[in-house]
């Protein structure tokens, strides 16, 4: 059966770090900006913070609140693959979403705002805010859309605040391998 590690936090906690062994072990990784992303560059915008904000809503609106997941399925079962780590979880929807179709364990990724601010400003994507007013929208935007309501329901949460890259990946993959021995028994 497939075997989701769905991971959730706010903007910049370090979701994708978090994940990074797992990759490395041969977890299958399908982020869910990038799917925003994706779809942000296929109608024409440049994918930016305002311009992925908007795309994300939208999508929402037009094809349900599961439907970035959904989108995120479907690269999943082209993908053949039985062991997948989906970053960027943002709503309830999209974990039930997830779980009707794989055995999932959700996992939150957690670090004050000050912190994941310092961590967005050092990663520097397009897409990442440039000011802290902008960091807040974000914030709330993220909010709106449900990702307390997925951060409040994880089975597990790690944090971000003050550890290693090598020490948080570490940690979720300690958390996995429980659950994976959990799952098999």
């Amino acid at each position: 059966m497939l075997r989701i590690v769905a991971v959730t936090g706010m903007p910049g906690a370090g979701k994708s770090t978090a994940t990074q062994r797992l990759v490395s072990e041969g977890w299958k990784r399908v982020v869910m900006g990038d799917v925003i992303r994706a779809e942000t560059r296929r109608r024409g915008l440049e994918p930016d913070a305002k311009n992925t904000g908007e795309v994300m809503k939208l999508l929402r609106k037009e094809r349900g609140p599961s439907a970035v997941a959904d989108l995120c399925l479907e690269t999943v079962a082209l993908s053949g693959a039985e062991r997948v780590v989906v970053d960027g979880i943002r709503s309830a929807s999209e974990v039930e979403a997830f779980r009707r179709n794989a055995r999932v364990l959700l996992v939150a990724v957690a670090a004050s705002p000050a912190r994941r601010f310092e961590l967005l400003r050092e990663r520097g994507r397009s897409d990442d805010p440039l000011t802290y007013e902008m960091f807040a929208a974000r914030d709330r935007r993220e909010l709106d859309v449900g990702i307390g309501e997925a951060i409040a329901i994880a089975d597990e949460t790690v944090s971000n605040q003050r550890t290693t890259p090598e020490a948080l990946a570490a940690e979720l993959a300690g958390l996995v391998e429980r659950w994976e021995k959990d799952v098999s028994s």
